[in-house]
């Protein structure tokens, strides 16, 4: 077991001596507060003493000691201070010799924060499959931690690295717990040894490696240790002569460079003896040197030199410089036969990415001043790749289905990663969809689609993906995509990859589907929003269709949308004699108030009928009123169809004035099966929908249970109407959903 600091110092004193501990740790006197480390070793301190232990400072495992080595272990991350003082108090914490409250009180809200993450960390313990992992004995909400634990990971590296840190600490004393040994580093081995690695952090993986590796194959572990230590003496005056040899030819060549042994850990060298059927003396890096130059050129130039001296062994070289590792290691490896046909392995790389290599990400996150741990000063790309490492670490451990690796995280504003059944990562925009997300993982599946699952649960297929959830889409026997899913108001597909696929589809079936699908679609929705006097043709041509067969054809094809129909609906005033002209483009003189512009009159007084409540798009006749100015009919409007006939002086052409911003009233009728909570649903339908609701009139059958509601909203447009009733439609338990006229 290593010796650390504290305990050396606990062995020359009955008392803890802090100010000598803390000159060991040789941290800056400038960037660190001595006495809040000091208030917090004494707070620790206090709580053994209250808890009974007065032997604290003899025992390696007590809480006191432990923090006093995750603190020392610290040192070369170059943390903070409040960093510091969490590793002092967490242990105590965890056997509920502290409350939070407490801390947060002496030492502020970051402190505490940093233990509470810490604490939901250890929640990890009890998801691998293996049972004998549960040894911190939790709670039982385990789906719920998991996402709050990966969400603090992703929001303050630090607690993942003082997760990691605690763990070090604990298996150094595991020998002292001979029942529990056993389980704790079959933990350490499962779980924080991915963890380290997915992070880079080498400092820490090769050592939780190597002492898991002690207590779960111990027969194995000695052997190798003891065919190190025959070979000890021989090695380290190998490694002194090509030093001094390599030292002075890199001198000569004017390269700058830091040169030292390397000690091969031992479970590495089983690993490699196990992957490759080798024996010991064939494992070729148990004689190791690192060097070190300035910048990433220097690399090859060593690399050169390295091979001028002595012959490379076949098949043993790495370029991890211009091929990253997955976790952004990067170096270069070579082995060697080097004086008197010892092979030698050769680690080049630059001092900077020999930092990332043994603190990993850590490395990216040095936490000063009042951004401590908000990763203020991190790049985007940085963020990105710590997101994807904590992630594929969750995915690693091979968390069982239905615990719920769910994070709702804001730091990637404009992405999203989620999971597949099998765990694997599907990268989308902000704002995907069960459907986007199955036509990204095969176009045979988004077009089976007929539900999803996120993480156990059924959702709507409209349903905006959040990162971290796991997706399991259903699918039906036969391909039937929906032309529905094209529809931009319903925001059924956000990527252009799913769109694109779902019009593939539609095009491929045979004309005669086509215009048969178009032409249900267009009556339909027309039929929905009362538009029952338009002139397809005139629509066909604004939408660039010789004929209203081609139109159906394209819109069944998924050519054109719906909403482009509607538009050039919107877009026009039917008339016998002439062909529709655009309407909503420009505001023009005479405009006068309600949005409407009266041919040939300015500034003259209008209002819209009540009877039949006329909104932008709809075909519509003015009558002018005794004092009343214009009231403005649809032309289909029964009120103003009688007027046609016993006053048609007084009817006079009227348009709409699209540049104005006003809203419209417009009566809907809803029909469905009654149920508790469906005007609930429909009222927050509309409030989600940002929909003014000015009235509300419910009626049930009791004999047929048939609930009819009837409402007035405001609207600004046809396509905003058209929007508002699908939506109304896709209600459980909604049947129909209709514009209602009254004349």
């Amino acid at each position: 077991m290593v010796q650390t600091r504290s305990a050396r110092l606990s062995a020359q004193s009955s008392e803890f001596q802090f100010d000598t501990w803390f000159a060991e740790l040789e941290l800056p006197s400038d960037a660190y507060d001595s006495s809040l480390l000091k208030r917090a070793v004494q707070m620790s301190a206090e709580a053994e003493l209250a808890a009974g232990e007065s032997d604290y400072l003899e025992k390696p495992q007590s809480s006191f000691r432990i923090g006093l080595q995750m603190a020392e272990i610290l040192v070369d991350f170059k943390v903070d201070s409040d960093a510091f003082v969490a590793a002092l108090l967490y242990r105590q914490v965890r056997k509920e010799r502290l409350s939070l409250d407490t801390v947060q009180a002496e030492f502020g809200e970051a402190v505490s924060a940093l233990i509470y993450g810490v604490q939901r960390m250890a929640m990890i313990s009890q998801i691998s499959d293996d049972p004998t992992l549960s040894v911190l004995g939790q709670g039982a909400n385990q789906a719920q931690a998991i996402r709050k634990m990966l969400v603090s990971m992703v929001d303050d590296v630090r607690i993942a690295l003082l997760k990691l840190v605690e763990r070090t600490a604990a298996i150094r004393v595991a020998k002292l717990y001979p029942q529990r040994r056993t389980k704790i580093a079959r933990e350490v081995f499962n779980v924080y040894v991915p963890l380290a690695h997915r992070l880079g952090i080498g400092q820490l993986k090769w050592e939780l490696e190597d002492l898991s590796f002690r207590y779960l194959e111990p027969d194995v572990y000695q052997q190798i240790a003891a065919l190190l230590a025959e070979k000890r003496v021989d090695r380290e005056s190998f490694i002194n002569a090509v030093t001094e040899q390599l030292g002075t030819a890199l001198s000569d060549a004017g390269i700058d460079a830091k040169i030292s042994g390397r000690a091969k850990h031992i479970f590495s060298i089983w690993r490699k003896m196990r992957a490759k059927s080798i024996s010991f003396s064939e494992v070729y890096d148990i004689r190791g040197i690192r060097i070190l130059v300035k910048e990433p050129h220097d690399c090859y130039a060593v690399l050169g030199i390295v091979h001028l001296m002595w012959r490379s062994v076949p098949n043993e070289f790495d370029d991890y410089i211009a091929n990253p590792k997955e976790n952004g290691y990067r170096s270069l490896h070579t082995a060697v036969l080097g004086p008197e046909g010892n092979t030698l392995e050769v680690q080049i790389r630059t001092e900077a990415m020999h930092m990332e290599a043994e603190y990993g990400v850590c490395a990216h996150w040095l936490y000063k001043g009042s951004d401590a741990g908000k990763g203020s000063d991190t790049s985007y790309e940085k963020k990105i790749a710590w997101l994807r490492e904590v992630l594929q670490w969750s995915a690693d451990m091979r968390l069982s289905e239905g615990q719920g690796r769910k994070i709702r995280s804001q730091i990637v504003s404009d992405r999203v990663y989620v999971f597949t059944p099998e765990g694997h990562i599907v990268d989308l925009p902000s704002g995907a969809t069960p459907i986007d997300f199955a036509y990204h993982v095969h176009t045979e599946i988004g077009h089976r689609c007929k539900g999803a699952k996120i993480d156990g649960r059924i959702v709507p297929l409209t349903y905006q993906l959040n990162t971290g959830e796991q997706i399991e889409i259903i699918t039906g026997n036969q391909f039937a995509p929906s032309r529905d899913w094209l529809r931009d108001g319903l925001a059924y597909t956000r990527t252009a990859r799913a769109r694109s696929k779902i019009r593939q589809w539609f095009k491929r079936l045979d004309q005669e589907e086509n215009v048969a699908a178009g032409r249900q679609l267009v009556e339909r929705e027309f039929k929905r929003l009362a538009l029952t006097s338009l002139d397809y043709s005139y629509v066909a041509r604004k939408v660039n269709c010789q004929s209203v067969e081609s139109m159906y054809a394209a819109i069944g094809a998924g050519d054109i949308g719906f909403s482009q129909v509607l538009n050039a609906a919107q877009s026009l005033l039917s008339s016998e004699d002439k062909e529709f002209a655009p309407r909503l483009n420009q505001r023009e003189s005479g405009s006068v108030a309600g949005g409407v512009r009266v041919g040939g009159i300015g500034n003259l007084l209008s209002h819209l009928a009540g009877c039949c409540k006329p909104v932008p798009g709809d075909p519509i006749r003015g009558y002018v009123t005794q004092g009343r100015g214009v009231s403005i009919h649809r032309q289909d409007c029964g009120r103003i169809l009688s007027l046609l006939e016993k006053d048609a002086k007084r009817i006079i052409e009227v348009d709409w004035d699209g540049t104005d911003s006003s809203s419209y009233p417009v009566e809907v009728k809803i029909e469905a099966y009654d149920r508790r909570g469906l005007l609930s649903d429909v009222t927050g339908l509309l409030a989600a929908e940002k929909c003014n609701l000015t009235q509300v009139q419910t009626h049930t059958d009791k004999q047929s249970n048939i609930a009819r509601i009837v409402i007035t909203v405001e609207v600004d447009s046809l396509e905003a109407l058209g929007s508002l009733l699908a939506k109304i439609n896709m209600l459980p338990n909604v049947s129909s959903a209709e514009r209602m006229l009254n004349g």
